[in-house]
């Protein structure tokens, strides 16, 4: 019997792509934004050189020192640095002929001809020009004497890949630009410490933010905070919005909320294109209303701080993707942008996503503001409608009678962003007729009758709080599935909404499971993954694991700190996530760890004695400091106290140690705007399908469905939110370690390594191909 033939290896991988003789250099160009971290050089290992490119086309067209080749040591503390490290200046002579046959000259004496642009849709399109050019410039260098034929030959292709580096996120084709995320935690950080002050006088605060042609962070920041109005240049109030505005600032005045937040984008306009201003916002509501008003414009210190946990993970990410790009280009491949859609690098045609950025202003100009929106991209236009769901409560009068009563809880641990999503839930609900109901304390406070009607004005200034204010607990339904069902009867509860970790998604296995037994159960039920593990099948990402890297990035830095003042110190730092390796691995990432223990990727003492052997060399240079993270569940005999001490031990006389266990510190605080946002949005959509659920399932009088796809998980799969009944996910998950079998973050760890200077293999089959805008778009819907 013939042997089966060998099933072909199709893998692709970075380390087999050979960069030699290749030189890449990096440059950032326009406004500067939050994320260093696409700057540190990738190309070292695959034996391409990379160049730093000072102060953007301005250090390309002078040349001389502007062009450094770049080493691991120059980069290795950038990541914790805001703005850009190589310096980002507006150039005048790159626009000119002359100037980019200047600049060219300087790239073909130094062989670089593959180049990773950085900036917004101007920097861009001048990078696809001198792509276009670059024949013609050759030609009249040589012509001029200015370089040889061999250098002519050698450098006839000049590949250009762009990554969007902008703070207001105005670039189509992409969900988020780097610094978005970071210019949002600036916003929040000054709204949260705003909203306490406000609280005790209560005044109205008119915050401005940037924004001059997009509202995205003035749109997001307002989702964010629970703002009670915002102003965009995409959305201009119509005719009489003073007295609305004013109208509604009163009410929610009447309904003893002390404080009043009104964000503005520095680009607001009406519908008649006139500004619309802080001071005549400020102004309008002392006459009309006679509140204690002021005025904040924050200005450039969106643009600086510290980059946050997304912004470091997004440009490594697109970092690692650019490389790929120019590494596999050819004569014939378009300039290319590296793009976010969901949770994917996607490749665009750069030229296809400039010109939709620029069909933007082109159709706010004619004044078709709905047709800008959808331009935009589906992920703000989710934003927007986020917002008007929630932006104004209607009166009694105006909501549909669903006469169905939704009941939402919380299980398992806190999660920071959990209470947005209640606040999302809540208030979508009643504006979709619900009765809303509250369960305190979980599964627990179900069974013991812990519910109670939860109105509009009980969820005010939630979207900020961090923990859950409804309280959650562990405890699964199991065991009291028949008091759980006689709570359902008793208080005519006609659909589930659950937010919560791996304890939500068993219960409500659990709960499906029942509904053979007990009718009550056989209503629509939904979950929202929350829990800073993130380890909840179905779902690349949960609420609550954001704020918790941002928690583990942020001490890590201050450790960093201390580690490079003393010299020659490595610390261990053990952080949480159970047997899921997600926060350590992530947060390792965007620290900059230079190892990392999780229990998904099993490690023996040579692995340590190499690890720490591989540290000890890195002393003998610049960069004398270590980090090196732990999973808490990582193993049971390799403890974060054992580590500690082989380190201590093998590294005496090279290095001494110090631990840090970061404990519950990672589970509290105020949430990040991700997890604001995330939770609100997936929480508003989670309730829009129990509302369709629910007329469905509407027959004879009663709620009644017992089909597995009405007991959904709500998670973000790739690129879009995607609803998956329960039990289809059962076969995805491995119980015993509360983890999914899969788990698509483990990509990232070889690049961890790579950054640490570890030669490792690094699967990249699944790396971006070009694809098209529009074809992007049409397709997925349900970004975030």
């Amino acid at each position: 019997m013939a042997a089966a033939p060998k099933r072909q290896d199709t893998r692709k991988f970075f380390e087999n792509l050979s960069g030699a003789g290749k030189s890449i250099a990096v440059l950032t160009s326009g406004g500067d934004a939050q994320g260093n971290a696409p700057r540190r050089p990738r190309g070292c290992y695959v034996t391409a050189r990379p160049y730093r490119l000072q102060h953007g086309y301005q250090g390309m067209v002078d040349g001389g020192d502007n062009i450094k080749e770049a080493t691991w040591e120059s980069v290795s503390s950038m990541l914790q640095v805001g703005g850009t490290v190589i310096g980002s200046a507006r150039c005048k002579e790159f626009r000119v002929r002359e100037g980019r046959l200047r600049a060219a000259r300087n790239l073909v004496q130094r062989g670089i001809n593959n180049l990773c642009v950085i900036g917004g849709d101007g920097s861009l399109t001048g990078a696809n020009l001198f792509r276009e050019e670059w024949s013609g410039l050759l030609d009249e260098l040589l012509g001029q004497g200015l370089i040889d034929e061999e250098a002519a030959r050698s450098n006839s292709e000049l590949h250009i890949v762009g990554m969007v580096g902008s703070i207001d996120n105005d670039f189509c084709g992409t969900d988020m630009t780097i610094g978005t995320d970071s210019a949002l935690h600036r916003i929040i950080e000054v709204v949260d410490a705003i909203m306490t002050t406000a609280q005790s006088h209560q005044r109205t605060f008119v915050l401005e933010v940037m924004g001059r042609h997009c509202g995205y962070l003035a749109m997001v920041s307002a989702l964010a905070c629970g703002a009670d109005w915002v102003f965009i240049p995409e959305m201009p109030p119509g005719d009489g919005w003073e007295d609305v505005m004013c109208q509604k600032l009163s009410e929610n005045r009447a309904d003893k909320k002390r404080l009043n937040i009104i964000i503005v984008a520095e680009g607001a306009i009406d519908s008649h294109n006139k500004a619309i201003t802080p001071d005549y916002i400020k102004e309008l509501v002392v006459r009309c209303l006679g509140f204690d008003t002021r005025v904040t414009i924050l200005g450039h210190v969106q643009r600086g701080g510290t980059p946050s946990a997304f912004d470091r993970i997004l440009a490594s990410r697109m970092g690692v993707e650019a490389v790929l790009a120019l590494l596999e280009a050819s004569a014939t491949t378009p300039a290319c942008v590296v793009s976010l859609v969901g949770n994917q690098a996607v490749r665009l045609p750069l030229m296809e996503c400039v010109q939709m950025t620029q069909e933007v202003q082109k159709a706010m100009d004619e004044k078709k503001f709905e047709e800008a929106v959808r331009l935009r991209g589906s992920s703000f236009e989710n934003n927007l409608t986020t917002y008007r769901l929630l932006s104004y409560r209607k009166a009694d009068s105006e909501l549909p009678n669903s006469s169905f009563n939704v009941a939402v809880l919380n299980v398992g641990a806190p999660a920071a962003g959990m209470n947005a999503a209640v606040r999302a839930a809540v208030r979508v609900g009643i504006t979709e007729g619900h009765k809303m109901f509250a369960v305190s304390d979980g599964f627990e406070g179900f069974y013991k009758g812990q519910i109670k009607e939860i109105k509009w004005g009980d969820v005010g200034g939630w979207t900020g709080q961090g923990g859950s204010l409804l309280g959650t607990k562990r405890t699964l339904p199991g065991k009291h599935l028949e008091e759980i069902a006689e709570q359902i009867r008793i208080h005519n509860i006609n659909a589930l909404m659950v937010i919560g970790g791996f304890e939500a998604y068993v219960g409500l296995l659990e709960l499906a499971a029942a509904r053979d037994r007990y009718d009550e159960l056989c209503v629509p039920m939904v979950m929202v993954p929350a829990t800073v593990s993130n380890n909840i099948p179905g779902s690349d990402l949960s609420i609550g694991s954001d704020t918790a890297l941002n928690a583990i990035t942020d001490t890590c830095d201050r450790i960093k700190q201390s580690a490079s003042g003393t010299k020659r110190r490595v610390f261990i730092i053990e952080t949480m996530g159970g047997y899921c390796g997600y926060l350590a691995t992530v947060g390792g990432l965007a620290a900059g760890a230079d190892t990392v223990y999780i229990y998904e990727e099993p490690f023996d003492i040579r692995d340590l004695q190499a690890n720490v052997e591989h540290l000890t060399q890195k002393m003998k240079t610049s960069i004398q400091r270590g980090l090196v993270l732990r999973n808490e569940n990582s193993n049971e005999n390799f403890t974060t106290d054992f580590i500690y001490q082989l380190y201590t031990e093998e590294g005496r006389g090279v290095f001494d140690c110090r631990k840090n266990i970061l404990g519950h510190m990672q589970q509290g605080g105020a949430p990040s705007p991700f997890d604001r946002n995330f939770g609100t949005k997936v929480a508003a959509k989670a309730i829009q399908w129990v509302t369709k659920t629910l007329k469905e399932s509407y027959k004879g009088g009663r709620v009644f469905t017992n089909s597995e796809d009405t007991a959904c998980l709500l998670g973000m799969r790739r690129r879009a939110l995607v609803f998956q009944p329960v039990s289809k996910l059962r076969d995805e998950t491995d119980f015993v370690h509360r983890i999914p079998k899969e788990q698509w973050w483990l990509k990232l760890r070889p690049l961890m390594k790579i950054l640490a200077k570890y030669k490792t293999s690094y699967d990249v089959s699944d790396s971006g191909q070009l694809e098209h805008v529009t074809r992007v778009r049409a397709r997925e819907s349900d970004t975030i």
